[in-house]
């Protein structure tokens, strides 16, 4: 845990989310400014500032974070239509808490290129 990291906070019940999932590894809530009907983030409780930081020993870490995040998808009924898996590496991409997370985003359309 990072003390001044705002998930970490989160994490440990520091800070109000609204909780979908919650297990040893891994907890995902709902994103406070939500950039479409569904908007998740699924985050490890271990700090690792961002995916750059990862190292190969984080593969089942990883496994489980896609597995939280399939998950999610099913119990918020958006994968027959689609949704979209982000992770956002450093600021100029749109990383704004340096706290690893996936976004687990549907219920509308999504363009492509993003951005």
């Amino acid at each position: 845990m990072s003390a001044d990291c705002l998930f970490c906070k989160i994490v440990a019940g520091e800070i109000p989310s609204t909780m979908v999932h919650e297990d040893d590894l891994v907890v995902a809530i709902r994103d406070i400014a939500p950039r479409a009907p569904t908007h998740v983030l699924v985050m490890p409780r271990e700090h690792i500032p961002s995916a750059v930081d990862l190292a190969e020993e984080h593969g089942p870490l990883l496994g489980r974070l896609f597995a939280v995040a399939a998950d999610v998808a099913r119990s918020e009924g958006i994968v027959d239509r689609g949704y979209r898996l982000t992770i956002n590496v450093g600021s100029g991409a749109g990383q704004s808490v340096p706290h690893l997370h996936l976004h687990v985003m549907g219920g509308r359309p999504f363009g492509w290129p993003p951005g």
